[in-house]
């Protein structure tokens, strides 16, 4: 999973290095199932590019998978997590919302009314495609299962 488009990119937008992808080395026509996610900033009418975003598993707590940062469409460039990795289960994507919204100079107030978005969501067939969008704006946020 390439999550920016280059290591000045990461330091220009001031983000986090990445973590190691979870896609488990599929190329694309072998991918059966995966996750993939998409942001939209609603109240700007564009993509989020730049949203640092986290994935976790939940079985006995929280296990960390993977995180990554959105590219200029508001994607990644491949799937989030596929292959023998993408397994029936529960999860939550955590999207830092705040640190994009400030970094566009929308003032939010102290605590900000959303900061983090975290998205649970359980996927029950690994062979399918899972698409969870974001919609998101500084005081409301919905997502879907996508296709």
């Amino acid at each position: 999973v390439r999550l920016a488009r280059s290591s000045r990119q990461t330091r220009r937008l001031g983000l986090p290095k990445q973590a190691a992808p979870c896609s488990g080395g599929l190329r694309k026509k072998e991918i059966m199932g995966q996750l993939t996610t998409h942001v939209l900033d609603t109240s700007a009418g564009r993509p989020g590019n730049g949203i640092a975003w986290t994935l976790y598993r939940l079985e006995d707590g929280h296990s960390l998978l993977c995180n990554g940062i959105t590219n200029d469409d508001g994607r990644n460039h491949g799937p989030i997590l596929s292959g023998e990795a993408f397994m029936a289960g529960t999860y939550e994507l955590h999207f830092e919302v705040g640190d994009y919204f400030r970094r566009n100079d929308i003032t939010l107030g102290t605590p900000a009314f959303l900061d983090t978005v975290v998205l649970r969501f359980g996927i029950q067939d690994p062979g399918e495609h899972y698409h969870v969008p974001l919609l998101v704006s500084p005081y409301g946020y919905s997502t879907y299962r996508g296709s």
